[in-house]
């Protein structure tokens, strides 16, 4: 807005002013006053900018081709240099921030770029600050957004979390075996101990037959008669052994 020398700057707008080709100051915000005709002016916007770094083939360190994209978020800390430094500073940070990802998911292994997104955007805004920094432009954040697989490594993926988990549910299956062999040791030595407890035992197993509506007959014989039994067996080998 111009009217007789008199312009506006926005809140958010820093006017860079050249008076016949030269520099001379930021104006902004609010009403200023400037030459006619001698003037020209440069408007930076100081708010956030966001770029959008398009989807593109990278190469991983273990040599495995994705797709990945990110967005990119800065502003202008210096006006001047933002115009004075760099002929276009949306296009300069774009094409930083394009070889920066590149180069950075180049660094990394499959497994790191999708496991540690965080330490890598990381790495990528801290080197583009670094560059940026001379054209007066501070980078807030980078995110990546996607990473885009190829078909046969995601079924490699899903193979290998399968035989994961299979490998987990055995070592599960193992460690209640081993823990229900230990309680089965302990209780046998406390029926062993207790004779009346067997018998106990084999009367609740009887409950617990009849309880599911089968055709099981079991006939239990007391545990005297068999230690009789096995006495008696003892005695007569032990008579023929004898006689021989």
């Amino acid at each position: 807005m111009s009217f007789f020398g008199l312009r506006v700057a926005k809140e958010y707008e820093r006017h860079v002013i050249f008076v016949l080709g030269r520099y001379r100051g930021l104006r902004g915000p609010g009403l200023y006053w400037s030459w006619p005709l001698i003037t020209r002016i440069q408007v930076v916007d100081i708010r956030v900018n966001t770029v959008d770094v398009a989807a593109q083939d990278t190469v991983t360190r273990d040599s495995v081709t994705i797709k990945v994209n990110a967005v990119l978020y800065f502003k202008v800390f210096d006006p001047k240099k933002a115009i004075l430094e760099v002929a276009n500073y949306h296009s300069a940070i774009y094409q930083i921030a394009l070889t920066t990802l590149r180069n950075v998911i180049g660094q990394n292994n499959l497994d790191e770029v999708l496991n540690n997104r965080d330490q890598i955007n990381g790495q990528i805004k801290e080197i583009v600050d670094k560059i940026t920094d001379a054209w007066g432009l501070e980078v807030q954040m980078v995110e990546m957004k996607d990473v885009e697989i190829p078909t046969s490594m995601q079924r490699a993926m899903a193979k290998e979390a399968e035989a994961i988990r299979e490998k987990r549910a055995r070592i599960i299956k193992a460690e209640g075996e081993s823990e229900a062999s230990k309680k089965l040791s302990e209780a046998a030595d406390a029926i062993a101990a207790s004779p009346a407890g067997l018998e106990l035992r084999r009367m609740q197993m009887i409950s617990e037959v009849g309880a599911e509506n089968n055709t099981t007959t079991i006939l239990l014989m007391p545990s005297d008669f068999v230690n009789l039994a096995n006495r008696l067996t003892t005695k007569i080998t032990k008579e023929l052994e004898n006689e021989k």
